[in-house]
């Protein structure tokens, strides 16, 4: 793809690394979480005004979800402030921002799935830092892009949370741990590399801005999706179901975030294949990285 210089942001992320792979632009430039405080108005300016993208990525993130539902503050200036900064500055200097957002924007009302039209209602701190952080870049320019997703999962892992959901069911079982696992949580998980070849389609087809939901297609549960993993790696651990009541996380969880890839439908462009197979394609991407794991 080459529409002109790339400045991706948060390029050591999870997320990041996905994207820095498949984007293949001799004009891309990317940004560590080190090289780039993106809470700081004045280096961001600088930053663009330097680079002069065509598209700025931003795939940082604050999302400790329960940390942050005991001190907020962090996540609202990575995930709310930081974003204002960077939506008014590529506005500024021409380029179109694209914004990476959460199912969890969802959440304290009716069940899904989710179109793009339906009102937000967010359950905790952090999918409420996210929703101000939509509102800021749709308000600075309308050709931004917002992408929400969903339970996602890549080859690096999350930086802050040291891993994934995937990574750590796998961990835990080689460990020999009991595992429990909410069977109330229902939501779409969604295999990094996948949300990022959707971006580029997005982004090649010009697609009018504002809000875009891009998960793998299909639903489970917490639980379901771990005993999949299971299934898909051959193992055979000690899993059982819990309730969230049970688990006693800080910070609420939505009852079901499950979204639907309505917009992208209506482009005409392809949408992500089924969980269940981004799922064993995920294992066939661990092991080319970095042996089977």
């Amino acid at each position: 793809m080459t529409v002109g210089p790339i400045l991706l942001l948060g390029a050591d992320g999870q997320l990041g690394t996905d994207l820095g792979a498949a984007l293949q632009d001799p004009d891309l430039v990317t940004r560590t979480h080190a090289e780039l405080d993106v809470t700081n108005a004045a280096a961001v300016e600088r930053d663009l005004a330097d680079v002069r993208p065509a598209i700025v990525i931003n795939a940082t993130a604050e999302d400790r979800v329960d940390a942050i539902e005991r001190d907020p503050a962090p996540a609202f200036a990575v995930n709310a402030v930081a974003v204002h900064y960077l939506a008014r500055a590529a506005a500024r200097h021409g380029a179109r921002l694209v914004h990476f957002s959460t199912d969890y924007v969802f959440g304290s009302g009716r069940p899904g799935p989710y179109t793009e039209d339906d009102p937000p209602a967010p359950a905790n701190a952090y999918g409420i830092s996210k929703l101000a952080g939509e509102h800021l870049v749709l308000i600075a320019d309308p050709r931004h892009l917002v992408i929400r997703t969903s339970g996602l999962y890549g080859v690096r892992g999350s930086r802050q949370k040291g891993g994934n959901f995937v990574l750590t069911m796998l961990r835990r079982a080689r460990e020999g741990q009991p595992i429990r696992v909410v069977d109330d949580q229902v939501c779409s998980p969604t295999y990094a590399a996948d949300l990022v070849g959707a971006v580029v389609r997005l982004l090649e087809a010009e697609a009018p801005g504002g809000i875009y939901h891009l998960t793998n297609s299909g639903a489970c549960s917490w639980y379901e999706f771990a005993r999949a993993i299971f299934a898909v790696w051959g193992l055979t651990p000690d899993l059982r179901r819990t309730t969230s009541d049970a688990f006693g996380a800080a910070a609420r969880r939505p009852v079901n975030s499950v979204l639907a890839n309505t917009r992208i439908e209506k482009l005409g462009l392809k949408s992500l294949r089924g969980w269940p197979d981004a799922l064993a394609a995920y294992r066939e991407a661990l092991g080319r990285a970095a042996g089977s794991p």
